[in-house]
């Protein structure tokens, strides 16, 4: 590997040598909506460049590399405007500026930057601003993605959710933040994700294989979260949102301040959110042979919190940035009480009822520590980027002590974890990833990176699930861009990795008996041993993008694999929230998946429709399988599941359209259909679990700029239609269709000086009953959320640095 890096080294030492480096120039003019000038006015490029408009109004930004960037322009009185302008030579950008009659910030977006990606990525792109996402505002990040095409999500109460793309989920897809994947026991059903929502200011979904980038669990596909765009010249500024949900009770705030002064900015985030048990429209629920009562149509012991910190600072400078994210995100909620552990009915409904907002057992606490430096540097053609981060993942699940199997009924008080602390799991993760851009000439890029990431998961607590195990990723890869035109695009890309990984032993801490020819003795039964494997794979990609002014098609085929996580190499032990054992298997092999995607898209003025077909095989996708075996050792006989492999084939994929009714109504639907079927092993002719049903949201919006004193109103109806789900796999259930209403409204008023943006939300106006497919609870048919009023307050506040 070390010879590996330094003839790696040295090519970029002969490349930065053996080649021009070109600059290009920006200019333009900066006008008002009457076109008069506005001398004075400032312009800022996202690497720090940036000048002042002369007297004529014109500005000149030069020696600028090739590449996109974001641009700001300010100018006191009048409106801020942010856009993506790509530099690929010399271009001239002329600038109209909006009248505001008070001099605060307030921010105009144009931005094209979502335009911009999708005609760059072979692959099926959403892109969500900060404007979406607060009009979207969901319990946790994943659900406010939920609207987009392709992504759904596996709830764990009303505060965590993961993601799904395209039907996949868990170790198969990356969440990248600030440029680093997002470590944390993600294998698990009832882990959810550790990001602050309201710390994102973009976030990009990328459907189809990505393990050419990203490395292995890419191969759904990724979530790229980004935060802290960078501050204007000389700038304070932040923000206060208040948030409120009526379903559960929900009250929070997050407040963030910032500064930038000449090269170096800051910026502060605080978020802290209090919520209670949610409610679900119905009195109780049947939980296999067991109906269990709701007290006020309550999910009892389902409230928590959680309090999250984020610091970030900055070094802009015009051919070299460097910034550091540091955020600490804790969160404590309840496990439902009478759907965890092996007897539901021995739940004290009394302690639970009286008060919905006490988070008793069982719970969980995590809380996820990451410290991450991006820093980048340009010369000439070349670009060199550099990630690093560490980050600890400490997750507690804790439970009353029962004795179960053949469990001492008193806990002993000589082992070294509490007798309620029923699994820890404290993992550290070490990640970097070096990547280089050589702009060869006006057509042609290339990209050349390496990612590593090393891994350390500890565990303790009285239930043994996973052993505790180390973890080492590498990859390299190449990837080349070729533009024949502005029309056609060609895109061609290799990678290699390498992975390892050592699972510790794990013996009970209990004896259990064990008979040998009549003879019984008692002994630590062993659970998992000392496994060592190795893996290693090639990934391909070959994308094409043709780009007219009016149409657009893309096409993307490629491998990738996935190597085998912990869980399913070494799983052996109970599944307390699903009542089941699970077993793995340490002879499986990598996933590997062949894909070819599609997408085509044609819009003009008032009228736009896309679609974005997928094809998808999988040589051996990992399962857990049920049988016909029962454990006897350690509960009261939960069904054994055993971690196997099959071919799956899949195909699908996402349509969209819209239409400008009127100049302030748009008509819109989108849709999406996945269907899965395994063609090889025990399960051939069935699915694969948490397959999502077929759907379609069909919308309404009303959008005014200006409404008596609101400005920029929206109001939005969503009409979502989802079809039953017959094709299943035991021991999953049939789910129905249903069909729900939600309703989103918003804009913005001032108050004297102070300008303040609001944005509410109706989820399921008519309080309709209905399951999830994909929902954690789906199992002991919990109905999903009820009616729930969401209010969301945004204060935004600005100033200048002299």
């Amino acid at each position: 590997m070390s010879k590996f890096v330094v003839l790696f080294l040295f090519a970029h030492v002969l490349f930065i040598s053996g080649f021009s480096q070109d600059k290009y120039v920006l200019s333009g003019s900066i006008l008002d909506e009457n076109n008069e000038v506005l001398p004075g006015a400032s312009v800022q490029l996202s690497t720090g460049k940036g000048t002042v408009a002369n007297a004529e109004g014109k500005y000149m930004i030069s020696n600028i590399v090739p590449g996109i960037y974001e641009i700001k322009v300010s100018y006191i009185g009048y409106k801020t405007l942010i856009d993506t302008v790509r530099i690929n030579g010399n271009k001239i950008y002329n600038i109209k500026l909006l009248y505001s009659p008070l001099d605060l910030q307030e921010v105009v977006i144009t931005d094209n930057y979502a335009e911009t990606r999708k005609k760059e990525e072979s692959l099926n792109i959403e892109i969500a601003n900060k404007e979406y996402l607060q009009q979207n505002l969901g319990g946790s990040l994943m659900k406010t993605i939920e609207r987009l095409p392709g992504v759904s999500t596996i709830d764990i109460g009303s505060g965590q959710s993961k993601p799904v793309i395209r039907g996949l989920g868990f170790n198969r897809i990356v969440v990248v933040e600030n440029g680093i994947k997002h470590e944390g026991q993600q294998w698990g059903a009832d882990h959810g994700l550790e990001i602050d929502q309201f710390a994102v200011d973009k976030l990009e979904v990328i459907k189809g294989p990505s393990s050419l980038i990203h490395g292995s669990d890419a191969l759904g596909g990724v979530i790229n979260v980004k935060q802290n765009s960078i501050p204007i010249h000389n700038s304070v500024g932040g923000t206060i949102d208040l948030i409120g949900k009526t379903n559960n009770d929900l009250i929070g705030t997050s407040f963030s301040v910032y500064g930038r002064k000449n090269w170096l900015f800051v910026d502060v985030r605080a978020t802290l959110l209090d919520y209670g048990d949610y409610k679900i429209p119905t009195d109780s629920i049947d939980i296999y042979s067991y109906k269990a009562a709701l007290h006020n149509n309550q999910l009892r012991n389902t409230a928590g919190e959680e309090k999250n910190l984020h610091f970030t600072i900055g070094i802009i400078q015009p051919e070299f940035q460097s910034k550091f994210f540091i955020s600490n995100v804790f969160g404590k909620s309840g496990f439902f009480a009478n759907a965890h552990g092996l007897e539901p009915r021995n739940v004290d409904t009394d302690v639970h009822d009286k008060s919905s907002r006490d988070i008793l057992f069982p719970f969980q606490e995590v809380n996820h520590f990451k410290i991450v430096n991006q820093s980048q540097w340009k010369k000439g053609k070349f670009k060199l980027e550099l990630d690093l981060g560490f980050q600890r993942n400490f997750r507690q699940e804790w439970s009353k002590y029962v004795s179960h199997g053949y469990m001492p009924p008193v806990f002993p008080d000589n082992l070294s974890f509490n007798a309620d602390l029923e699994r820890r799991f404290d993992k550290y993760i070490y990640t970097g990833n070096l990547l280089t851009r050589y702009s060869f000439n006006e057509k042609t890029t290339f990209t050349v990176g390496i990612n590593a990431g090393y891994q350390d998961n500890d565990i303790n607590g009285r239930g043994f699930i996973i052993p505790a195990f180390k973890q080492l990723n590498t990859g390299v890869f190449l990837l080349a861009k070729y533009e024949f035109d502005d029309i056609n695009m060609l895109q061609l890309g290799v990678r290699y990795d390498y992975s390892k990984i050592k699972t510790e032993r794990y013996f009970d801490w209990f004896q259990s008996p064990v008979v040998n020819n009549n003879d019984t003795t008692y002994e630590y039964l062993q659970r998992a041993g000392q496994l060592e494997k190795s893996f290693n794979n090639i990934s391909w990609s070959v994308g094409y993008n043709y780009n007219r002014e009016k149409v657009s098609f893309k096409a993307n085929i490629g491998k990738s694999f996935r190597m085998p996580i912990a869980k399913e190499l070494a799983a052996n032990g109970v599944n307390y929230h699903n009542f089941s054992y699970e077993a793995g298997d340490p002879d499986l092999s990598p996933e590997i998946s062949y894909q070819f995607d599609l997408g085509l898209e044609y819009h003009i003025k008032k009228f736009a429709i896309g679609a974005t077909p997928f094809v998808n095989y999988f040589t051996n996708y990992i399962y857990l399988n049920p049988s016909s075996d029962y454990d006897r050792l350690y509960g009261n006989g939960n069904q054994v599941f055993y971690y196997t492999q099959s071919e799956v084939f899949r195909y699908g994929g996402e349509l969209h359209a819209h239409y400008q009714l009127l100049k302030s109504i748009k008509l819109g639907v989108i849709g999406e259909y996945v269907y899965s079927e395994q063609v090889s092993g025990e399960k051939k002719g069935f699915t694969l679990p948490f397959s999502p049903p077929a759907s379609a949201i069909f919308n309404v919006k009303y959008q005014k700029q200006q409404l008596k004193f609101l400005e920029n109103v929206y109001l939005s109806i969503d009409y979502r239609i989802t079809t039953s789900q017959t094709n299943i796999v035991p021991p999953e259930e049939i789910t129905d269709g249903y069909q729900v209403i939600n309703l989103s409204m918003g804009g913005s008023i001032r108050i004297k000086k102070q300008s303040l943006s609001i944005s509410a939300q109706v989820q399921n106006l008519l309080n309709t009953k209905y399951f999830s497919h994909t929902s954690y609870y789906r199992l002991i048919n919990v109905p999903e959320t009820g009616r729930n009023f969401v209010l969301n307050i945004s204060i935004p506040f600005s100033g200048k640095i002299k």
